[in-house]
Order: C-alpha cells, then structure tokens, then sequence
C-alpha cells in the first residue's frame, strides 16, 4: 500500500466522505490498486472502492443493495454508488480483516457454507449474469499465444445457455472472505450475479485439480458446502460432472494472469503449475 499525495484531488474528496459518516477523517489515507482497475482506499474504519472505469453504475447499484439486503456479505455503508473525483463510481464498506491466503488455518469450511446459503437466495429481478464469460474473454485477449487458442476452446463450450439461475458471488476466492463483528462474510459485488453456482466453486474446485490446493482443504471446503445444501454439486457422489468446465476456465484465466504479472519465486512455481495444466489441457 503507499499513502495518498496531498495534492492528489481525491484526498480532500475522502476526506470530506468520511467525516460526513462521522469518522475523524485525518489520518493518513493508504490506496491500493486492484488486478481488477478498481483502487481502494482505507481511512479510519473505512474502505473506501473507485471502481473499475468500465463499471456500469446502475448494475453496481442492484449489486450494492443485494449486500445490504443478504447476510452473507459485509454490508455496505452506502446502498447508492458515490462518484469519484475522476468520475468513477464508488462504494464504501467497513474495513474488516481480510482472509489471509498465506495463513496455516484457512476459513475453508465457512467458505463452503456461506457460499451454499449465498446459492440458496432467491436472485433479485434485473441483476446481471455473474462476470466470468467476461473474465474468460479478457483473459484470451491478454493471453500469450500458446494459451490463446485454450482459451477460445473454452469459450466455445461455455457459451450455452446456463441451465441454472442462481445467484452467485461471481470472483470467490479466498482472499474475498472478510472478518468483522460477525464473523467470515464474502467481500467485492463487482461480478455478483446470477448463473450456474458452480463457477463460485470454480477456482478452488481448478486449484486442487492441478495441485495447488491440499485434499485436506478441498474436501473441507466441499463438504461444508453440500453440508450447507449447496446447488452446484449433487448432494454425494461425484461432483467432477458439474465442476469441470468452470475449474478448466478457472485455471486458464489464472495461468494468464500469472504469467502477465510480475512474480517472485514462490509465484513462479505456482505459474508453472497453471502452466501445465493449461498444456495438458490444450493436448
């Protein structure tokens, strides 16, 4: 994180937003800048999100209110989009722990049951589709060229019409959990939205295929979700039917963002992994 410069415009403009939610409003302002374009920014207990520019400020204002309206999520402290000095629309939120995704002892099995009960909520009418066709799409134009071709495949057999309409986090990875007075809630409504459940599971479900999560913590998180009554699996049995395609797509937009980052030597591993699976995947 680095603070914010006093001449920077959105300084005063925080400033004035959190004094105006009864905060103090004059520490130091720290920003911090999203894989996703958003930047946020922390003052006092508030997390203050500029959204990314291409955000459409009436879907985010559906998205702001299902937080508000469903217990799984941190709640907003805002139900309506602000607007940002730079015109971007923008949300504020208490500042809450984060999931550490380095931590030994993981949220896993709170994971799994927020998830279901998330799964189980009636979609609100209006709400948008969930956002991973869209990550699929970016991912394939930031692709390198021995990926692109995976990720056109993939494309391809997702689009179909989805045969469930749930409603659904849209990102969920672990580092979208956070902890306040009510324990683990889900965090970031940028891709909530409504669509078959199992692309939540998508990443944890893509990581344990290719052996970047433990059995240990893949069965937790599973079982507490089915536990939870969870749509997106049969209740036992074989889950792999209903999770295959979204762990594949799961997998290859992260080997993407992998290689297109910057990484130090444990991220290099772990991009080597994507990147074979991405291999074995395109054979």
């Amino acid at each position: 994180m680095a603070n914010v410069t006093a001449d920077d415009p959105v300084e005063s403009w925080t400033r004035a937003l959190a004094r105006g939610l009864g905060r103090p409003g004059g520490g130091p302002i720290e920003v911090r800048h999203t894989a996703s374009a958003a930047t946020l920014l922390f003052l006092d207990d508030l997390a203050v999100k500029l959204h990314a520019p291409r955000t459409d400020p009436e879907a985010l204002a559906l998205r702001l209110q299902v937080a508000a309206d469903t217990e799984q999520f941190v709640r907003p402290l805002t139900t309506s989009p602000l607007t940002a000095p730079d015109g971007r629309p923008a949300s504020v939120w208490p500042h809450v722990e984060v999931a550490d995704p380095d931590a030994e002892d993981q949220p896993w099995a709170q994971s799994g049951a927020l998830l279901a009960a998330l799964h189980r909520t009636p979609p609100p009418r209006r709400l948008p589709a969930n956002g991973w066709q869209q990550r699929l799409t970016r991912a394939i134009h930031r692709a390198p060229a021995e990926l692109r071709g995976l990720g056109v495949r993939l494309s391809r057999e997702t689009d179909q019409p989805e045969a469930r309409e749930s409603l659904l986090h849209g990102d969920w990875h672990l580092g979208q959990l956070g902890r306040g007075p009510d324990g683990w809630r889900l965090l970031d409504i940028d891709d909530l939205g409504v669509g078959d459940p199992a692309w939540d599971l998508a990443r944890p479900a893509g990581f344990w295929a290719c052996g970047l999560l433990d059995d240990d913590s893949w069965r937790t998180f599973l079982d507490a979700y089915r536990d939870a009554g969870g749509p997106a699996v049969p209740a036992a049995g074989d889950p792999w039917p209903s999770l295959d395609l979204p762990a594949r797509c799961a997998v290859f937009v992260a080997a993407v963002r992998a290689v297109r980052s910057d990484v130090d030597g444990h991220s290099r591993r772990t991009a080597e992994t994507l990147l074979s699976a991405c291999r074995r995947m395109a054979e």
